[in-house]
């Protein structure tokens, strides 16, 4: 319901601001321009979909074998006594364990390619546990908004476009984009488990949350002792050996189990293939909304409102121009891209603008495209407080970024 509201409003808000700049300020071409944006980006939704046919075909076909040969069962049992606080929903040893912990895993590698197809096998699954077949469960929603919170320790793309666009060290917004996407995955986390009454204050969870926060501070303390011109090679070659290992490690598993390695790779192959089909209609949907959004002008008046109130209020607007990003990572993450490297582009990649984007557009994911791919894939058209708890890891993630760029930049 909540998605039917915020798709309706991209469209009644875009034909307000339209008409009056038709209206206003004589702007003949804004119709034709929006116009312009509904057909690109339709054509936009059906290449991403497009796109990730191969991919996953590739991913679902890896993970049969891993589901066949029972590793996938056995990553559930091993991860059972700390996801269980999370997912008390999921029987014990439920393979969709270990699903969500290998897209997880995935999303905090950077490895988005191989995140998303994981992230769908395990909302099947999660819907094969679903009474309710058109309504999110709580075990959808909590693994929704740790996918839309954006935990990543690694992110390279970031990195690769500030080198493009000539920082000097492309690598200097590292520790403030782990710190910025660690505090909204706890934001989100939080969230859900407030609105599910879940208690997060057991001997279990502190210990896993203490050693995730020691193990942030390990990934940090390296990085930070590594040369400045090695971060990026280490990280990038680091990230690809891990998953190329997930890989052999699938398949050596289905040989130990003796089972048609090849067979369960056409198997889930051909589930990937009906599912990158199944999600076009929901990527329409939503990509034409965010585009005639963008393109009316919209987004572009609620940037310099909050411009303006911040400046009514005496505080610094230095953060202003990075907002665009911040506002648009939330609707669409190639969108966002191009608003990063404009505003590097404009402002100068080392500038504290070019940089607080760069942190602002790691802080998390694409909320809107997630939660339009991940339920869309599964046919979930009711989805309760999903996008509220998603929003707030948003906020959080957005503030956390401008407050760290201001302590690490300014």
């Amino acid at each position: 319901m909540v998605l039917n509201y915020i798709w309706i409003a991209f469209f009644v808000i875009a034909f307000i601001v339209a008409l009056v700049k038709l209206i206003f300020w004589g702007d003949t071409e804004i119709f034709t321009e929006i116009m312009n944006s509904t057909f690109s980006s339709s054509k936009t939704a059906f290449e991403i979909s497009l796109g990730l046919t191969g991919i996953l075909a590739l991913w679902l076909g890896i993970m049969k074998i891993g589901e066949n040969s029972g590793l996938i069962h056995a990553i559930s049992r091993f991860l059972s006594p700390v996801l269980t606080k999370l997912f008390p929903e999921i029987p014990k040893g439920h393979p969709v364990m270990g699903s969500m912990f290998m897209n997880i895993s995935a999303n905090m590698l950077g490895l988005d390619n191989a995140a998303t197809p994981l992230g769908l096998k395990a909302m099947k699954e999660l819907q094969e546990l679903n009474l309710r077949k058109d309504t999110a469960t709580n075990s959808m929603i909590m693994f929704l908004v740790m996918n839309t919170s954006g935990l990543m320790l690694i992110p390279i793309s970031i990195m690769v476009y500030r080198a493009q666009m000539g920082a000097a060290q492309p690598t200097d917004v590292f520790i403030p984009i782990l710190l910025t996407t660690f505090s909204s995955t706890i934001a989100g986390v939080i969230a859900v488990s407030i609105s599910q009454r879940i208690n997060l204050f057991t001997r279990g969870t502190l210990i896993f949350m203490i050693g995730l926060s020691i193990f942030f501070a390990g990934i940090i303390y390296l990085f930070t002792a590594l040369p400045k011109e090695d971060v990026n090679v280490i990280s990038t070659l680091s990230a690809n050996i891990i998953l190329f290992t997930v890989i052999i490690c699938f398949i050596v598993s289905g040989l130990r189990k003796k089972i048609n390695v090849y067979d369960s790779f056409i198997e889930g192959a051909k589930e990937g293939f009906t599912t990158a089909v199944r999600i076009i209609p929901y990527l329409v949907a939503f990509l034409v909304g965010i585009a005639v959004f963008r393109t009316s002008g919209a987004l572009d008046i609620i940037v310099d409102g909050i411009g303006a109130f911040f400046g009514f209020l005496g505080a610094d607007t230095s953060f202003v121009g990075a907002l665009p990003t911040g506002l648009m990572k939330s609707l669409s993450g190639s969108a966002a891209n191009g608003l990063m490297i404009d505003t590097m582009a404009e402002y100068g990649a080392d500038s504290f603008v070019g940089r607080t984007s760069s942190v602002i557009r790691g802080a998390s994911d694409t909320t809107f495209y997630i939660l339009a791919v991940y339920f869309g894939s599964v046919g979930i058209t009711k989805t309760r407080n999903a996008v509220t708890c998603g929003l707030i890891a948003d906020f959080t993630g957005i503030v956390a970024a401008i407050l760290f760029s201001y302590l690490f930049f300014y």
